[in-house]
């Protein structure tokens, strides 16, 4: 069974799980909560922005050598970052196409392909770290509150298993040759050079990669503002519940945030986390003492969110991209005319 097809045997599971989850807990209690919130809830979609924004002068960070006449914006680099955002969520391409249309649209700004895409690894080798982190702060908090350390010995257990794989990323990018060996392979495998080896380019990306790790110092200024976007995002939890009417304090919107995360880190082949998330919100949603529908309506809420914020997104790229396509074909009709041509059209 090839990683897709157990992708989408997991998603449909996961979308029957969510719906079975909505139907015991009753329709009606959750859609009362969520017009009880009314139309406040729409202000998720812009405060969505601002830990977005603090993950991207992380990301800003990273990329700064290579840019030093400030080509990739903030505010540009922000739109890519909600574009590879609501790739990932909305889209079925397995976590990794967003990190792709993100390389894709950063060098649209003169940035090398190797540097844009070694920033990008760099951040999402980060971004794993800080999950850890997040994470272990959320079970602090929650231990805290609940006094009870067995009932999260399974996530706890899962976490230790996972934890060999980042530090093995983080060993063999730093002293390996990944990339080069990659696009070894790929020659092997397609008999010489191609359009797929060339955009590879390993050894450069390989190198890009090593001078990445020669920069401690924007290595630790990045994953810092990882964090705090990770604890500014966990606000979202905050606000949404206290419109729904169940207000809670920050330790317990950070604690459920973090733990939630988790579980969809863990049980990463369920795209866009469907059932893992409204499961998860619930049973520890539980424990700091929201009703099942309170965390119900939690997540729907948390999904219209990411609709609301990520179409948008989506729907911006693809006019980016076809206004480049348009340009390239308008440049392509205007340099194919003749001088003969051009001055029949002049006369």
């Amino acid at each position: 069974m090839n990683m897709r097809r157990l992708s989408y045997i997991a998603g449909f599971i996961g979308l029957a799980g969510a719906i079975a989850l909505v139907v015991h807990q009753g329709w009606g209690e959750i859609i009362a909560a969520i017009d009880r919130a009314g139309w406040p809830l729409l202000w998720l979609l812009p405060f969505h922005a601002v830990p977005l924004f603090i993950d991207v002068i992380g990301w800003r960070v990273l990329l700064a050598p290579r840019d030093p006449h400030k080509r990739a914006t903030l505010p540009f680099l922000f739109w890519v970052a909600a574009v590879r955002e609501a790739s990932n969520r909305l889209l079925p391409v397995a976590n990794i196409g967003g990190e792709i249309i993100g390389i894709r649209l950063v060098k649209w700004r003169g940035i090398g392909g190797a540097a844009a895409a070694a920033s990008i690894i760099m951040e999402v080798l980060l971004t794993l770290v800080n999950q850890y982190l997040f994470t272990a702060l959320g079970i602090i908090l929650l231990i805290e509150l609940t006094r009870n350390i067995s009932a999260f010995s399974t996530v706890i257990s899962a976490l230790a298993a996972s934890l060999p794989l980042p530090i093995f990323l983080i060993i063999v990018l730093r002293h390996g040759k990944v990339f080069s060996r990659l696009e070894g392979f790929a020659e092997k495998m397609l008999g010489g050079r191609s359009k797929l080896t060339e955009l590879i380019d390993g050894a450069g990306l390989d190198l890009e990669i090593r001078s990445q790790y020669s920069r401690p110092w924007r290595l630790i200024a990045a994953c810092f503002w990882q964090f705090v976007g990770y604890v500014v995002g966990s606000f979202e939890t905050w606000l949404a519940l206290r419109l729904l009417g169940y207000p809670i304090s920050v330790g317990d919107a950070i604690a459920i945030e973090a733990v939630t995360q988790a579980l969809r880190h863990i049980i990463f082949v369920v795209p866009a986390g469907l059932g893992v998330q409204e499961g998860g919100l619930v049973l520890f949603g539980d424990m700091i003492g929201l009703p099942p529908e309170a965390s119900v309506a939690l997540s729907l809420v948390k999904r219209m969110r990411e609709i609301g914020f990520g179409v948008p997104a989506l729907i911006s790229w693809q006019w980016a991209e076809a206004r480049r396509v348009y340009a390239g074909a308008s440049a392509s009709a205007g340099s194919s005319q003749s001088p003969i041509s051009k001055e029949k059209v002049s006369s």
